[in-house]
């Protein structure tokens, strides 16, 4: 069996475990370390690890796919997983020397992020002086090491350069502050650097990400590195929903297998014909959110494999159907939490935590599907788009 076969096989196993740690999750605010090892243990987050550090380089379905169903087990460990598990597809961008002081002495170090570009960015010679304060840093309590977004000024009519700047967990502190009303679980706290020098060779532009490109491929020349960061990290945020509301249709289905609706005479909630359509129109969408994920991701693979060009177009779609994805998901959960009764709002209950952290997910920035569809409508109108996220 193939080690991503394995992988996948590994995960499937510990998912009941996942599950019925869930509530314990999210009550610690944060994975428990026991609960991170037992899946690095399946070797998770060695699928989109370059090959050189004992990394799988599997499609990127593989890697979706897993996230989809811990997710579906447990909303918070989904997120986390997916989050981290995406950094090591991005750190293979980054020069050489960058991997080899992550991984060189521990191929399973971790990295946690923030990319939105909060703090202060300084060029200097060598490198940059980082100060400032980044939010949202998902399962950072489980990283030695951090991606962080900045804005580098541009000199004179020079643009402004956006870059991610990778950090060691000696340069910054990390502040709880993670009281949330969903994926609480996730400890996604506040990570704030004081003053940092991050050397030249430990940022990376999303200019060059952007254009498919980046110094870590003479390293790790393999297709999975030669995909857009706008398509990976996007579906990054999108795969745990779709999860989550995978995992609360299961919830439902059981859930209304067993219910008897009082107020209308004690009719079984299975029989109720309403109840039957709202399941059903819950199912397709998630399955429409999935199944265009994952043509989407194969497609990308396939050309990126043949070493051709992957068209704007392709691009675009990628985003629009990234955005809609979490839409879909959404809409499934309002309608599967609407057809749940009363019972369901006990904080017992799954069906209320998959809700809450399917709609917390949601409110992610990278979820704005105003601007992901316009840019979509702008390439089908012939218009330039210039955007990172591409």
């Amino acid at each position: 069996m193939e080690g991503a076969e394995l992988v996948t096989r590994g995960v499937r196993e510990l998912l009941p475990v996942l599950r019925d740690r869930a509530q314990e999750t999210e009550d610690r605010r944060t994975l428990s370390s026991e609960h991170l090892k037992s899946l690095a243990s399946t070797g998770f987050f060695r699928l989109l690890q370059p090959a050189w550090c004992g990394g799988l380089e599997a499609d990127p379905v593989t890697f979706f796919g897993c996230v989809r169903d811990i997710a579906a087990a447990c909303g918070s460990t989904g997120w986390v997983a997916s989050v981290i598990g995406v950094h090591n597809w991005q750190l293979a961008l980054f020069p050489e020397q960058a991997q080899q002081d992550v991984w060189g002495a521990d191929p399973g170090t971790l990295m946690s992020s923030s990319y939105a570009p909060t703090g202060t960015i300084e060029e200097v010679d060598g490198g940059f002086r980082v100060r400032g304060r980044w939010s949202f840093s998902s399962g950072c309590d489980h990283a030695t090491w951090v991606l962080l977004g900045g804005i580098v000024p541009g000199e004179g009519d020079a643009p402004a350069d956006f870059r991610t700047f990778l950090l060691p967990a000696a340069d910054y502190t990390i502040e709880d502050v993670w009281h949330t009303i969903g994926l609480r679980g996730t400890g996604s706290n506040d990570i704030v650097v004081s003053d940092a020098f991050v050397p030249a060779y430990r940022s990376l532009s999303f200019g060059d990400t952007a254009r498919c490109l980046g110094p870590g491929q003479e390293l790790n020349p393999s297709p999975l590195y030669r995909i857009p960061y706008g398509s990976i990290f996007p579906y990054t945020i999108t795969t745990p929903i779709i999860g989550m509301a995978t995992g609360m249709y299961d919830a439902h289905v059981t859930h209304m297998r067993e219910r008897v609706r009082a107020a209308y005479a004690g009719v079984r909630a299975a029989e109720d014909p309403y109840s039957q359509v709202r399941v059903a129109r819950a199912a397709a969408d998630v399955d429409a959110a999935w199944l265009t994920l994952t043509a989407d991701m194969n497609e990308l693979m396939a050309l990126a494999t043949a070493g051709d060009k992957l068209p704007m177009r392709l691009r675009l779609r990628a985003r629009r159907n990234q955005v809609r994805g979490t839409e879909l998901a959404i809409q499934a959960v309002d309608r599967l939490f609407e057809n749940s009764g009363g019972r369901a709002i006990y904080t017992s209950h799954p069906i209320q935590r998959f809700w809450r952290d399917a709609h917390a997910g949601r409110v992610h920035a990278i979820n704005d599907p105003e601007r992901a569809l316009s840019m979509y409508g702008c390439g089908e109108f012939g218009l330039s788009v210039a955007d990172a996220m591409v």
